[in-house]
């Protein structure tokens, strides 16, 4: 078990540093929107490549930092059965959610986006919109996304089964809605005094 949580700490540590340098990719979709409306507005010209860009550059930060958000336990989930349930069967809630859904899903998406990136980046696929960019990076993006997801995945499990055997504390553990409202304050407050 040993080996695979090492597994699992590459995993995670990789999709971290993948997870915060892809926020970056917010600021710069801003400036390009601010851009391109000055440009707009004082010129009255703008570009399709730029509106494309645009959308290139928040779905790049939507996908590749979904792992991130799988590993930091910030995923949606419904708490009205989560919280009144004990830690042992939140567990298995989440063991058996990634092994039966996550992982599913995750596989088929990369099954399929294989073939899909690989025949637009064959054929030089190109937007359909005038001066639009060409569309197999948008593709990969997406494929690269569902990859590190499928990794992030596969790590929970990891994590999540040497939880159940008592061989690490939850990284996360459950609070209720009051206790993450304090936490989450108390974070803050500490950022703000860094």
């Amino acid at each position: 078990m040993q080996g695979l949580l090492g597994l699992s700490t590459l995993i995670d540590r990789f999709n971290v540093i993948v997870g915060k340098a892809v926020g970056w990719l917010i600021l710069v979709a801003i400036l390009v929107s601010a851009a391109n409306a000055v440009v707009r507005k004082v010129f009255s010209t703008s570009s399709n490549a730029w509106l494309e860009l645009q959308w290139y550059l928040f779905g790049a930060a939507f996908m590749l930092a979904a792992a991130y958000t799988l590993k930091q336990n910030e995923h949606v989930r419904i708490d009205v059965i989560y919280g009144r349930v004990s830690d042992r069967t939140r567990q298995w809630i989440d063991l058996l959610g990634h092994l039966f859904f996550l992982m599913p899903f995750v596989g088929l998406m990369v099954y399929y986006l294989v073939p899909y990136v690989a025949s637009s980046f064959r054929s030089g696929e190109v937007s359909t919109n005038s001066g639009g960019l060409i569309i197999w990076p948008a593709k990969a993006i997406l494929l690269i996304g569902f990859i590190l997801l499928t990794l992030q995945g596969i790590s929970e499990i990891i994590k999540k089964v040497a939880i159940m055997r008592g061989l690490i504390e939850d990284p996360h553990p459950f609070h209720n809605a009051k206790e993450q409202a304090e936490l989450e304050a108390q974070a803050l407050l500490d950022e703000v005094r860094k």
